[in-house]
């Protein structure tokens, strides 16, 4: 049998071990914290001109890069073009549409710029009450044009 102090001294040992693993105090035993990533950088102060620097020039690359992705005059005129020449009868009153089949080959032909734009979801977005599950050409290429 163990004695009165020694129960007490056992306790305060196991409340002390479970107090420090809830609290964070055993910093090995909690993995998943290493697993966040930072997503808060302080901008550098004034007199760190390197890190302004860097900053500035990774923010320029940055938008170097997405102008890229965007489409020009060009590439949205021949857009148009594709869907104007796909489109699929009965219009609705002016209005052109287009199923998804013609859709997918529209998207074929476009070009690598505008792939991001012919999926399922964005049709599924697009398509409203039409009685033969057709979009609106206008309203997607308004959509390109907003998004893109």
């Amino acid at each position: 049998k163990k004695s009165e102090q020694e129960l007490k001294d056992e306790e305060m040992e196991l409340f002390t071990k479970y107090y420090m693993d809830w609290k964070g105090g055993k910093k090995s035993d909690s993995v998943s914290y290493a697993n966040i990533p930072r997503f808060y950088y302080r901008l550098p102060a004034e007199d760190e001109v390197l890190l302004q620097k860097l900053r500035e020039e990774s923010r320029a690359v940055f938008l170097q890069r997405k102008s890229r992705e965007l489409l020009d005059n060009e590439e949205l005129q021949n857009l148009w073009f594709l869907l104007d020449k796909h489109q699929t009868s009965p219009m609705i009153g002016e209005e052109a549409m287009i199923n998804y089949e013609n859709f997918l080959k529209v998207g074929e032909k476009a070009g690598p710029k505008c792939k991001q734009f012919f999926t399922a979801k964005i049709f599924a977005k697009l398509l409203h009450n039409d009685p033969y599950g057709r979009i609106s050409i206008m309203q997607f290429f308004n959509y390109v044009m907003r998004k893109g």
